[in-house]
């Protein structure tokens, strides 16, 4: 059956959160199981947004990761203060409520922001036009709780195996070759990462969590408690979609980078998250 298109009433009608179960992405004999990318192609191509299943956590990950982010958001404000971003030159480490922006209002949540640790790479050897290497550079963790490091690291360890996978059976979906994009992920590929919690009541932020935007990167993968608030704005949709919570699902969402590479047949999608009510802590 061919899926409505974008932006039409039948669309707009049947439009939902796709789930989709990362299980049976692959037959037994290792080759994309054709169900499975039909369900891909269709969530990437009318929504842009879907929740997995399936993906490999082990036991007890979720919880744990989402244990040692409360435990570090509880801490004193001077304590996330000392990692501040600003303390930085690779722009990693934290940032409180307020701190970031989106469209001109202050954003009810804070957080800490971290990419793979690695040396930076000398002023004198950055060209022109490739100023994005002074983002590369260790990361800044709280030095007496090694495991929110350990446990963060672990967790985006399995999501650039799962991004991996994802992007592999996106080209396959659409026509492609699996290796399409092989090259530029290739060797030490850069992932940018953050630990998040938002916050109910700040009088500045009104109900915006994060405000409307699309994502630019290839390939976003989101975990979030069962709070909610998430919202979605298919293209050429007037309503915006709640992401509902399930346990332990990664939320996915495409980016403007691969909505360019795939000429727009791919699509980012306008997001929003919604603050919490006051006295109410959402991690994600």
């Amino acid at each position: 059956m061919t899926p409505p298109l974008p932006g039409s009433a039948a669309a707009q009608a049947a439009l939902d959160i796709p789930v989709l179960d990362l299980s049976t992405m692959r037959s037994a004999e290792g080759a994309f199981a054709p169900e499975f990318l039909d369900q891909l192609r269709y969530a990437a191509h009318n929504v842009g947004f879907f929740q997995i299943v399936n993906y490999g956590a082990a036991d007890g990950q979720v919880d744990e990761l989402f244990r040692v982010t409360a435990e570090f958001f509880a801490r004193p404000d001077e304590e996330k203060l000392a990692l501040h971003n600003q303390n930085s030159p690779h722009y990693r480490g934290y940032s409180s409520v307020g701190a970031e922006r989106t469209q001109g209002r202050p954003d009810s949540r804070e957080q800490i922001d971290f990419s793979p640790d690695r040396e930076p790479v000398p002023a004198e050897q950055i060209r022109p036009g490739e100023e994005y290497w002074h983002l590369q550079g260790p990361n800044q963790w709280p030095a007496d709780m090694p495991e929110l490091e350990q446990t963060a690291m672990a967790w985006t360890a399995l999501m650039d195996r799962v991004g991996e996978d994802l992007l592999k059976a996106l080209c396959v979906s659409i026509g492609l070759d699996e290796d399409h994009f092989a090259e530029p992920f290739s060797g030490d590929r850069a992932w940018m990462a953050k630990l998040a919690h938002y916050v109910g009541g700040v009088k500045e932020a009104g109900t915006q969590g994060v405000g409307l935007h699309a994502d630019y990167g290839f390939i976003t993968l989101l975990l979030q408690d069962m709070v909610g608030g998430l919202e979605v704005r298919p293209y050429g949709q007037d309503e915006w979609l709640p992401v509902e919570p399930i346990h332990g699902a990664l939320v996915v969402n495409l980016g403007e980078m691969l909505e360019v590479a795939t000429n727009g047949y791919l699509m980012a999608t306008i997001h929003r998250a919604q603050a919490p009510d006051e006295g109410v802590d959402r991690y994600s």
